[in-house]
């Protein structure tokens, strides 16, 4: 709800939060029409990312770009968090280009977001939500891989729930009234 009420034309959501990863598909008045969560392992969420961020030793802000320049990607194969922690010691230990890595991160998340944008319905365009919504590199990555269009908010996709929540809040209290 509360991305309806930023931009009323999203009909597709990833939802990529600290611990889980979920796909919605959006009705035209904003009510949920499907819903599909990934809460069974963290790979490809927020607590993924920052794992990666470590074994760079940089930032999440910094993290987020540094696919940016890479002019190919190497593929990271493992989907455990802490296999593929330890998979990107290794590459970084044998002198890899570091965005390179960083670009098969990107690239294996956006792979694993691929199954939950089919669940929420998207077809042409898709919204991110959560603090993962603000990875710049993964943005770009799920645009390569889902061949979709990722809309951009302009309220802070980490804000997504609790607007919702509040406009729903809202809502209940003009129905009493």
């Amino acid at each position: 709800m509360g991305v309806h009420v930023t931009d009323p034309s999203v009909k597709a959501i990833i939802d990529i939060g600290g611990q889980d990863v979920k796909g919605i598909s959006i009705d035209t008045d904003g009510t949920v029409k499907n819903f599909a969560m990934n809460d069974k392992c963290a790979a490809g969420t927020g607590r993924f990312y920052e794992a990666m961020a470590r074994s760079f030793e940089m930032t999440l802000p910094e993290f987020s770009k540094l696919s940016l320049t890479a002019k190919n990607v190497i593929p990271i194969t493992a989907q455990c968090t802490v296999f593929a922690e330890s998979e990107v010691i290794t590459l970084v230990g044998e002198g890899k280009p570091m965005d390179e890595i960083a670009a098969g991160i990107q690239m294996a998340v956006a792979k694993r977001c691929f199954v939950m944008s089919k669940k929420a319905g998207a077809t042409d365009s898709i919204t991110l939500t959560g603090g993962c919504a603000k990875n710049e590199g993964l943005k770009r990555a799920i645009e390569r891989v889902l061949k979709l269009k990722v809309i951009e908010l302009k309220t802070d996709p980490q804000l997504m729930g609790a607007l919702g929540a509040a406009e729903f809040a809202r809502q209940k209290g003009l129905a009493k009234a």
